[in-house]
C-alpha cells in the first residue's frame, strides 16, 4: 500500500478489501477502538491514522477480542 499516513494506508486497503471497513472504522470513521495499529511493531497510538509511514514500514494491524 502507498500513503504517507497510517489512515491513507488503511483507506487502500479498505478501497481493495471492502468487507474490512466495518472491522477497521467506526461510522464517524475513527479507528475503531477495538484495533490497535503498530508500525514496526511499535504502537501508532497516540497518533493513530495520522501516524506517518514511510517507504519499507511495516503496519500490523490488532482486533482486540472482548466480550464477557
Amino acid at each position: 500500500m502507498n500513503g504517507s499516513t497510517v489512515g491513507q494506508c488503511l483507506e487502500q486497503l479498505v478501497a481493495r478489501f471492502p468487507e474490512l471497513k466495518p472491522w477497521l472504522f467506526e461510522k464517524n470513521g475513527k479507528l475503531n477502538r477495538l484495533v490497535e495499529i503498530y508500525v514496526n511493531m511499535r504502537s501508532s497510538y497516540p497518533e493513530e491514522l495520522a501516524k506517518p509511514v514511510k517507504d519499507g514500514d511495516e503496519l500490523h494491524i490488532i482486533i482486540i477480542i472482548s466480550g464477557g
